[in-house]
């Protein structure tokens, strides 16, 4: 049976109530200063999870009523805590970068109900338009400064079935953090009455971004493991990301005959379409065998590095990149543990850079996976302390939603497998299924652990309508 879309006019998702939440505590108003790799996305990165598979007969006979106002007491309750996030983005008056002024003005919290079914949405895992539905969006004027940095969507199917659609500014909190919130919130919401609370509530959250801010990164003492001081250290010690990605723009504008590159446009996204590629247990370790032919036992690289690697080649040479072109590999590194002194595990901000990797595309034709892996890791180890400090001061200036041109040589890739979102159970159970939205950059693959298979991964990308057919092919033939 054929999904249902979102112009289907059996179903009409009707909003009956939005209110806005406040902690429960009053915080004192203040201003927190945001450091730079808070201020590179200050958009909504939504989250829609569905609860169908619900674990108790009597979940089915909640009302709505009782749900919604469950939700809204847990929010209040953890915006006690996680206070920033009933705040909004403020650009500072002399250099127009954004902080945080934490106002209580308040999260945003919608009722909704659809007489559409789950079953009817087809496989969870893919996009469908429909879903956009399913989140509360604000009217947004370009102004950060009255966007709610939290906003949410409880949503009653036909079939008794729910789903809860979240946006959190990605100013206000990394992947990481966005978890842990949702986790404390899931926990203090009690949907279901005498659930056990014990060991689920994260540590209490640290807000201040204290050594990530401009001007305050020192090199760390231990040069032996953290090394500044010679010639070739410091070139390691570069922002590579920044320098690749400066790069690549630059022969695109050449290759253009100059600019515009459309830079600060995230209306990309409509060009694009999200497709969801899922790669099974069974499948990533064939994917090893066959590229690792002499390897026994264990291999001696993770999956990620493996699916990286394999993605990189599938998609540059689906989009038909000539060989002589750069191509660059850049994925996202969480430093929390990266610093000196490291930072606090339950830190709420922004806490990873980019690694990057660049080569002609020829070269990276004919690279074994060995050969490719092995530059993922050097760019990996490249990041520390001095390298963090490099990237951030990189990103100096004003900076409101700007976004990346698109660029086919430029391949993004987030790893989310250590956020099993759908294990965040609202209505103590797992959610069916976690799926984001398009985000500000679509082309980005986000690597995802299944809900359904243990050692699987759901890969979310986004790609143009003419390069599906040819990356399908690349990516799956080729594994």
């Amino acid at each position: 049976m054929a999904a249902t879309q979102a112009n289907d006019p059996r179903t009409a998702v009707s909003i009956s109530r939005v209110v806005s939440v406040n902690p429960k505590l009053v915080q004192p108003h203040r201003v927190l200063t945001l450091s730079n790799l808070d201020r590179q996305c200050p958009h909504l990165m939504h989250l829609v999870f569905f609860y169908n598979n619900l674990p108790h007969q009597r979940l089915k006979d909640l009302s709505l009523n009782s749900v919604f106002c469950s939700l809204k007491s847990g929010l209040e309750d953890t915006l006690a805590l996680w206070y920033p996030a009933a705040g909004r983005l403020w650009p500072n008056p002399s250099d127009g970068k954004l902080n945080l002024w934490c106002n209580n003005h308040g999260a945003v919290l919608a009722e909704a109900e659809t007489s559409a079914k789950i079953s009817q949405l087809g496989n969870l895992s893919e996009y469908n338009e429909f879903f956009e539905k399913l989140v509360y969006k604000p009217a947004f004027d370009g102004n950060f400064s009255n966007m709610p940095l939290i906003v949410a969507q409880v949503t009653k199917f036909g079939c008794g079935g729910y789903s809860i659609g979240i946006g959190t500014s990605h100013s206000l909190f990394d992947g990481p953090a966005t978890y842990d919130f949702l986790r404390a919130w899931a926990s203090n919401s009690e949907i279901v009455k005498g659930r056990s609370r014990s060991d689920e509530v994260p540590t209490k959250p640290v807000h201040e971004r204290g050594i990530l801010l401009s001007g305050t990164l020192q090199a760390p003492r231990d040069t032996a493991n953290f090394p500044s001081d010679s010639t070739s250290n410091a070139k390691e010690a570069r922002a590579m990301a920044i320098e690749h990605l400066y790069h690549l723009i630059m022969q695109t504008a050449t290759a253009q005959k100059g600019f515009p590159l459309q830079i600060g446009t995230p209306s990309n996204s409509k060009k694009c379409v999200l497709k969801t590629y899922h790669v099974s247990g069974a499948m990533a370790e064939n994917l090893k065998r066959k590229h690792f032919p002499m390897k026994r036992g264990s291999f001696p690289f993770s999956t990620f590095e493996v699916l990286a690697a394999h993605l990189w080649k599938a998609r540059s040479k689906a989009l038909g990149v000539k060989k002589e072109k750069q191509v660059c590999l850049q994925f996202a590194v969480e430093i929390r543990n990266k610093m000196r002194p490291a930072l606090p595990k339950c830190f709420s901000g922004n806490a990873y850079v980019l690694a990057s990797i660049m080569m002609a595309m020829g070269e990276l034709e004919d690279a074994s996976h060995e050969c490719i892996i092995e530059k993922i890791r050097e760019a990996k180890n490249k990041v520390n302390q001095e390298y963090v400090r490099s990237y951030v001061e990189a990103l100096e200036g004003p900076q409101q939603g700007s976004s990346l041109p698109p660029l086919k040589e430029l391949t993004l890739v987030s790893d989310w497998t250590r956020m099993p979102f759908h294990n965040i159970d609202f209505f103590h159970g797992k959610a069916t299924y976690a799926c984001p939205l398009a985000t500000p950059l679509p082309q980005v693959a986000y690597f995802m652990q299944s809900p359904t298979d243990n050692f699987g991964v759901d890969i979310r990308i986004g790609l143009e309508p003419e390069n599906i057919t040819a990356f399908s092919h690349c990516f799956l033939s080729m594994a």
